[in-house]
This record gives C-alpha cells, structure tokens and sequence, in this order.
C-alpha cells in the first residue's frame, strides 16, 4: 500500500524533526517527508491536519496471555487493543501457560502475530526454565526464535548468584535482561502500597523499600558485570534515585514506568477498588512526583503500559483475592500526553520514551521515521475526548481504574509496515 500522509506536525526526535511536513509510504517504507509532496499512483491519502504524526509508538511491556490463558486476551483481541491506542509494536511477557521459555513457544506466538495480528509482536522469553528461578533458560534458542529480550516478569528471580549468571550469559549474545525488582520477602502477604492509606482501610501493605532494594541488587549487579539491565515498572522515589545515582556513575541501566505510576496515588483503592490493584502497587504522592522527575531528568527512559488483562471473575473479588493487574494499552496515549499538557515532558520528549528510546533499548529496527525506514507510523489526534468503557475497550478485559472517565487525546490513524490498520475512534 502506498500512501500520502498530509499537513500533519511530524515529530521525530530520531533525526530531531519537528515541523509541519508532508509524508510519503511507498512498498511499506517512508520514501520522503516534505511540504507540497504528490500523492504516488494509487496512494490513499491521510489527511493529518491538526494532528501529530509520529514514528510508531511502541510498548515493550505487555501480557497478551497467548498461550494458555486466552480467555482474559490473546494476540488477535491483544494486537487489536494496541493499534486502538496508537501502538505498532508490542513485546509480550513470558508469563503464559506454558511460559515462553522455549523455541516452540517463541515461534507460535511470532507465527501467529504475523498470521492474524494487528501489529508487530516481539517476545520476552524467560529468564528461567518454566520462570521456577533455578535454572536458566536457553536463551540463545529464545533469541533465534525471535525474543528481544528475557524477563521473569511478575516474579524477581530470587538468587542474586543466578541473576549475576543470567546478565553474564545475555551479555554474551546480545539479549537484553529485563527485571521484575521486587523483594519477595518484604511482600510478604502485602497486597497495596504500605502506608496511610493500607492502615485506614486495614489492608496488609508492601513497604517501598521491597522495590528499592532489588533495584539496587540489580544495579549492583550489573555494575559487577558491566553487563546492561532494564528495569520494569519503576514505581518509587526510591528506585528512581538509585537508577539516577547508577546513571551517573556509568552502570548500564535503563528502565521503564507506567502511566498509572504518574497519574494515580494509593487513594485510588479506597472503595477497595480490585481495577487499582496492580504489582508494583499504586504508591503516594511524594513517589508519583519522582516518577515524574525522572521522565524529566531522563532517568526514566520510557513509558510502557504493563497492560494485564484478567477475566472479571478474577477483578469481582474482595480486594486481598482479586488478581494484580490493569489494562493499559487503549488509556496510555490520552494519560502520556497529560506529561506534556501539565509541562513535565515536551511533545519531542514525550514521543522518545515511547517510540525512538525503546527501540533503541531493544534493537528494533522501529522508531524512526528515517527515509527507508520501516513504515510504521501513528498519527495523533490530541484533542478529541472519548469515555473509558467497557463497550469502548477492544481488549478482551475491562479492567481498568478509568472506566467511565473522559480522556483526552486518541490515536487518529495506526500505520503498521505502511498499512493502515486502525483508524479512527
């Protein structure tokens, strides 16, 4: 498909472009961008007046739950919600049944995104076999088969000595460690953020320390190594001191928030609101400022969405049984821009944390709208509102904290390899 993507404000922080411009998609790649630009022969046209055209956003967090647990999402509801909100490419967590810890797995779920999904899907294989902790996975195996990365996610690994092998080991070919920090034993049977909040309502709390202190064994051991780390959902100041610290001194950490991190404190639960309940929990204000700070400063690198999907049977429980978790993917757009609108991010900023800068972290051949780049390309419409809800969300499950709230900002047009496969909301 060839198209003419017209009088759009193009913002690419890749080649530090930000300007009203014109482009032109031929073959699934961005052949030009300039003013006055004619539509090629049989080229549909995207009319982007008012609106921003970016390099395709993409989120290296998410479950899909495909294999094993398709009735909360799978890649054809999971893909679809993504280009909903603007999302080209995604990268999906281990943590299905059975876990992505082996080639057979890697290639149903790469064979089955090209075959029915929406959007690019790239695979975070296991760090560990069967993510049980105790032996590593084959990571190698996982990285032929198409895995950009390997994670435990939703579980730490819990051997400092078999994290420190795991780093050496995916240093050595090439693929990226992504940590869940996370101290299981100050958890405990913690199911929200220790503080004011848990007290009054009389809920057991997870102290932010149980955070701070794997990121710090992380860091620690990456500095040891010299080995790269990322770390996964940032939700404390905490963290965001330490990973700023490790910076400064060189150590090879990146890392990641989610937007219910900037805009949502521990208050969220009261009602005992289960679609407030997540892992990170939902922390306090004085956190939500750091995480806000270290977008700014650019400790943080990017934004992801962390989207959990879970069955409302799974949500519809007192607060200490219901599952961890919240959908994401359709809300993270319209809550992002609000980092540009209340002046913590500039609009370039903002687009590199979730387009340009998890490429990069990654290795994809994505972020950019380079001429002969790969075509993937969301087109932003920042003022229109829409309502949260559950007829509205394309993903399987509904549970978010923003149902029934207006938002402000929506993707116009989702462009995957030149092909528009979303338009409109």
């Amino acid at each position: 498909m060839n198209l003419l993507i017209k009088g759009g404000r193009v913002i690419d922080p890749s080649q530090g472009l930000d300007r009203v411009a014109d482009i032109v998609v031929e073959n699934g790649l961005v052949k030009e961008i300039g003013s006055g630009l004619a539509a090629p022969a049989g080229a549909e046209t995207v009319d982007a007046s008012g609106k921003y055209v970016v390099p395709g956003l993409i989120d290296m967090h998410v479950h899909l739950r495909d294999p094993g647990l398709e009735y909360k999402e799978d890649i054809v509801s999971g893909t679809r919600a993504a280009v909903a909100g603007g999302f080209t490419s995604v990268c999906c967590m281990p943590n299905t049944k059975p876990v992505i810890d082996s080639k057979a797995i890697a290639t149903y779920i790469t064979t089955k995104a090209k075959a029915e999904g929406f959007c690019n899907v790239f695979p975070v294989g296991a760090i560990t076999q069967g993510m049980g902790g105790e032996r590593l996975s084959e990571m190698g195996e996982l990285k032929e088969s198409g895995c950009v990365a390997v994670s435990d996610d939703g579980r730490p690994v819990k051997s400092a000595e078999l994290m420190r092998r795991a780093l050496q080991y995916a240093a050595g070919i090439g693929i990226l460690v992504i940590s869940h920090a996370e101290e299981l034993d100050l958890v405990g049977e913690g199911t929200m953020n220790e503080g004011f909040t848990s007290t009054e309502l009389g809920l057991k709390g997870i102290p932010r320390v149980a955070e701070d202190i794997a990121t710090a064994r992380e860091i620690m051991l990456a500095e040891y190594t010299g080995s790269p780390v990322h770390i996964a959902h940032v939700s404390t100041a905490g963290s965001v001191r330490i990973i700023r610290d490790a910076k400064a001194r060189g150590v090879r950490v990146t890392c990641e928030t989610a937007p219910h991190y900037f805009t949502l404190t521990d208050d969220a639960v009261r009602g005992y609101n289960t679609n407030a309940k997540m892992n990170p929990p939902l922390r306090e204000a004085d956190d939500v400022a750091a995480i806000k700070a270290g977008l700014a400063d650019g400790t943080i690198d990017c934004i992801a969405t962390d989207h959990a999907p879970h069955h409302i049977d799974e949500k519809d429980l007192e607060f200490n049984e219901a599952m961890n978790g919240i959908v994401g993917l359709e809300t993270s757009l319209p809550l992002s821009l609000g980092l540009v609108a209340d002046g913590t991010l500039t609009l370039p900023a903002l687009v590199e944390k979730m387009a340009c800068r998890p490429a990069a972290i990654l290795g994809l051949d994505r972020g950019t709208l380079k001429t002969g780049s790969i075509a993937d390309i969301t087109v932003v419409d920042p003022g229109r509102e829409w309502q949260v809800t559950a007829e509205s969300l394309a993903s399987k499950s509904k549970n978010s904290p923003w149902l029934d709230e207006t938002m402000r900002g929506a993707a116009a047009c989702t462009i995957v390899g030149g092909k528009v496969v979303y338009q409109g909301r």
